[in-house]
């Protein structure tokens, strides 16, 4: 799954998991990332700010938006 950015005061609140890595295991893990996700970043409400999974707008055409599940684990345990 990917984020999709939106205007500040949009979209849904979405459960995350933040890992931990060295700088080499990072570029060896965004080279691997398929099209059409990147690596861009989140803002969290607390203020602060990672990197994340997003997505081309393009893809999310034809995507189904699972933002009401509030995150993927919770998509995956309910469908």
């Amino acid at each position: 799954p990917g984020l999709l950015r939106t205007e500040k005061g949009e979209g849904a609140a979405i459960a995350t998991e933040v890992w931990a890595m060295t700088a080499e295991a990072f570029g060896k893990f965004v080279s691997k990332i398929p099209s059409p996700l990147s690596i861009g970043t989140a803002s969290f409400g607390d203020g602060t700010a990672t990197k994340c999974f997003l997505v081309e707008a393009e893809a999310t055409r034809s995507a189904q938006d699972i933002s009401a599940f509030g995150g993927w684990r919770n998509y995956v345990a309910k469908v």
